[in-house]
């Protein structure tokens, strides 16, 4: 992708495009493996088809039926012609719709290549560790935005599907996906600007993993880290990189989970909006030239775990933003099992809900 700091291109987002170009784009997408239509697309695709069989002889039979009790012809001649119609328009809605798909995705594929990234229509189910990722079924990144360098950057939409007894609901949420040099502790930061009653994200944390830090950091974020991490926290969140985030990513929702970094939006992060790019673009930016220190962290319990460890060395929480000194046995790059993941737990949010409604109904009952 464009390099942190460097202004970015954002006329292929705007600019005209040529219909043959997109045409010819959308023939390309087609014939890549990875487009294959999803069993949920077809199945829709069946379900309106069948729909379409099934009622339009319905509604035509219906309308000669009553224009044969009425004994004129010409009573049945304007349903059938607002019938016809009907489907014409919901032809050309659809027509419209597709052909506006299709330069959406033209246009951030020319956007992509103009800013040294690459664009990925679809991805079903991607193996992305952050907490969104695990979460209903119907999984799907849509509209993907992918950079290598400085380091590895994902920009995307992406959706799943909760079923809750017959009713199901979709979620959709955008996410920008950083690969880091090493891994690192399970992090997350809950931005209290994005929030309403209550957290937006889907998990909620043990609160004995809710960690306080310096400065006006709490006013913009919940940070939880698993317990017995605080100090490499405080490595990894120095002031600087608080003052960073608080400046670019306070209105984002941020996990640190194995080697990679998410932030998470629940707007698209992938539009043709240039505003929306040049905050992101603007809010990696920002972060990535403080990423390099975080390569330096070592987790010290992976070596009081080793048994070949030596007794100077097993000093569990340590972060090494150093070479070890001779002598000293160095860990691996790693996280111990006890830091992996954090802890979650349920949330009070729904039966708070229930309590509140309950009181009111039964202060209406009274009077």
């Amino acid at each position: 992708m464009t390099s942190p700091q460097a202004t970015f291109d954002a006329r292929p987002l705007t600019d005209p495009v040529d219909t043959a170009a997109v045409r010819a784009f959308a023939a390309e997408l087609r014939s890549r493996p990875s487009s294959r239509t999803s069993a949920s697309t077809v199945i829709g695709i069946v379900a309106v088809a069948i729909a379409a069989v099934v009622l339009i002889p319905v509604m035509v039979s219906v309308i000669v039926s009553i224009a044969s009790l009425g004994g004129s012809p010409s009573a049945m001649a304007i349903p059938l012609v607002l019938i016809v119609l009907l489907l014409a328009a919901a032809g050309v809605m659809i027509w419209m719709g597709v052909r506006n798909a299709q330069a959406t995705r033209y246009r951030l594929h020319r956007f992509a290549q103009a800013n040294g990234m690459s664009y990925e229509p679809k991805v079903a189910d991607p193996p992305l560790p952050g907490m969104i990722f695990s979460l209903g079924r119907s999984r799907q990144s849509t509209d993907l935005l992918r950079g290598t360098r400085p380091r590895f950057v994902e920009f995307g939409n992406y959706q799943y599907t909760v079923q809750s007894g017959k009713n199901s609901t979709t979620y959709r949420w955008g996410y920008v996906a950083v690969k880091l040099d090493v891994p690192l502790p399970n992090i997350v930061l809950d931005a209290k600007g994005n929030n309403g009653f209550g957290s937006n994200l889907p998990a909620s944390f043990h609160k004995e993993q809710r960690l306080s830090l310096e400065g006006d950091f709490d006013q913009h974020f919940t940070l939880y880290c698993p317990a017995g991490y605080e100090r490499d926290a405080l490595y990894l969140f120095t002031p600087d990189i608080m003052a960073r985030f608080i400046d670019n990513a306070a209105q984002l929702d941020v996990e640190i989970v194995d080697d990679w970094l998410f932030l998470y939006t629940q707007r698209k992060v992938s539009t043709l909006d240039p505003a929306t790019w040049a905050w992101l673009f603007g809010a990696v930016g920002a972060l990535l030239t403080k990423f390099d220190q975080w390569a330096r962290w070592r987790d010290e319990r992976l070596v009081a775990e080793n048994p070949g460890a030596t007794a100077s060395a097993a000093v569990p929480g340590q972060a090494l933003p150093f070479a070890a000194p001779a002598g000293l046995l160095t860990p691996p790059p790693g996280v111990a099992p006890q830091g992996r993941r954090l802890k979650r737990g349920g949330t009070w949010l729904p039966l708070i809900i229930v309590i509140v409604f309950a009181a009111f109904w039964f202060m209406s009952r009274m009077n």
